[in-house]
This record gives structure tokens, C-alpha cells and sequence, in this order.
């Protein structure tokens, strides 16, 4: 998103987390969002993908991780945390397809399951998931990038800009796709202005070495399998074709 905010004559920005972006998005508030990557598929209305523009990871992500207090094969209960649907979806795939277990799932609030008490473990996605200091708390971390790629041997799409096939020109997508260069090229810089000078080794590393952010033909077979196995589980009705804005297909 850097510098979308000062193309006024293409976009009007506002931030939410990216549940609310997809909520926002189903209910016709916006035209545009990076929103959830399961959410493409919950939408009552069709919609596109931007091409070549996702929020990726191929092993570990980081930021996305289940903490528990016991090995995963004993974990009976698990604590969501409620700002994104994706990774508490992508959460129950793992259960039922990698880790063989069927545990009760409850939504929390972010501050409620960072503490993850009253559960075996917790979903925790963002900041309270990349600097909690698990093993000083006395949990084991799990992180959900690196189990879906050694299950699959996919990088796993966290995020998408979508919205419906009308919303933007070839003009929106490349502007867009040159937002993604900039924020590449200035990574430290970015690091540096939103952690703060005690957390901005950690935050570099983790734009620079956990997420990627094109979306190539690996990353379209890693989405697709996903949605393939959350229809299996039910998590969604069934899953539409991955389609892209401007008449591109990956």
C-alpha cells in the first residue's frame, strides 16, 4: 500500500484489520480491499483478483502461529483469534488434514486469546503472534506458514486485493503493482517508522524474510489447493476459480 494514499485521483484509503476490509467489501462500503484470501471465496458477488499482488508466504510466516501448551496431538481446545479468517480457517484445515486432531474451536478477541487461558492453545495472527515471547510464556509455537508448506509443498496466500470486476482500470492495477515495488524498495524504512528503533531488526527481517508479495503460478496452486481443502471441510460452499482483473489467469 505504499504511497496509495497520495494517489488521490485512483484511490480513497482507509485501514482497517482484514476482517473488517472483507466486511466492508461484502456489504458494497468499498470497491477495493486486501482482504483475507478465504474471503474471495465467501462473497456473495464474484470478484477478481488484482494480478500479481498477494501478502505470501513460502515455509515460516512469523506472524501467524498456534500456540499451545501441550504438544499439538493432545491439544483438545483452540482459542481463534478474531481478526482474520483466513489463518482460523487455514487452522482447521491443519487440525483435520496435517495434525490429526479434532479439537472445540472458540472465537476470542486478540487480547483474550494472546493470553491463551481456558485453552490447550491459541490462533494468534500479527503483532501479538511475531513478538510474543512464547518460550518465556511457557508455550510452543507452531507456525502456520511452515506447516501448510511442509504439508503441501505450496506457499500459502494470506491476502488478496480483490473487489468486483468493475472496480478497477489497467491504470488502478498497475499503480498498485508499482505501490508494491516502492514498499519492497523501502522495507527498513517502513520497518524502522512502525516498530520502533527496539523492534526494527525483528520487523526488517520479517518484510524481507517471511513475507512475499507477488503472486506467480506457485502461489495461485498454493491458493487454489487451499480452497480446495477448506470445501472439503466445509469452510466454504465450494471453491470458484481463481480470477484476475484485466483479463489475467495465473
Amino acid at each position: 500500500m505504499y504511497g496509495l494514499d497520495t494517489q488521490r485521483d485512483l484511490f480513497s484509503v482507509r485501514f482497517d484489520v482484514p476482517s473488517t476490509c472483507a466486511a466492508l467489501l461484502h456489504a458494497g462500503d468499498i470497491d477495493l480491499g486486501m482482504i483475507p484470501s478465504i474471503e474471495y471465496q465467501r462473497a456473495a458477488d464474484e470478484y477478481r483478483i488484482v494480478p500479481d499482488l498477494g501478502i505470501v508466504s513460502d515455509g515460516e510466516v512469523a506472524s501467524v502461529a498456534l500456540f499451545t501448551r501441550a504438544p499439538i496431538e493432545d491439544v483438545r481446545t483452540v482459542a481463534l483469534d478474531t481478526s482474520s479468517r483466513t489463518s482460523a480457517a487455514l487452522t482447521r484445515v491443519l487440525c483435520r488434514e496435517w495434525w490429526n486432531i479434532d479439537p472445540v474451536f472458540t472465537a476470542m478477541a486478540p487480547d483474550a486469546a494472546a493470553r491463551v487461558q481456558g485453552c490447550d492453545a491459541a490462533l494468534l495472527i500479527g503483532d501479538p503472534a511475531l513478538f510474543l515471547d512464547h518460550t518465556a510464556a511457557g508455550l510452543m509455537k507452531l507456525d502456520l506458514g511452515a506447516e501448510w508448506t511442509r504439508m503441501t509443498g505450496l506457499p500459502f496466500v494470506w491476502a488478496v486485493w480483490a473487489g468486483r470486476p468493475d472496480a478497477l482500470s489497467p491504470a488502478h492495477v498497475q499503480q498498485l503493482q508499482e505501490a508494491r515495488d516502492a514498499g519492497v524498495a523501502n522495507g527498513d524504512a517502513i520497518a524502522a517508522a512502525y516498530c520502533g528503533p527496539a523492534r526494527a531488526a525483528l520487523c526488517r527481517a520479517y518484510l524481507r524474510d517471511n513475507i512475499q508479495y507477488r503472486l506467480g503460478e506457485r502461489e495461485a496452486a498454493g491458493l487454489r489447493r487451499y480452497y480446495e481443502l477448506a470445501a472439503r471441510h466445509s469452510l466454504i460452499d465450494g471453491a470458484r476459480p481463481v480470477e484476475f482483473f484485466a483479463g489475467v489467469q495465473v
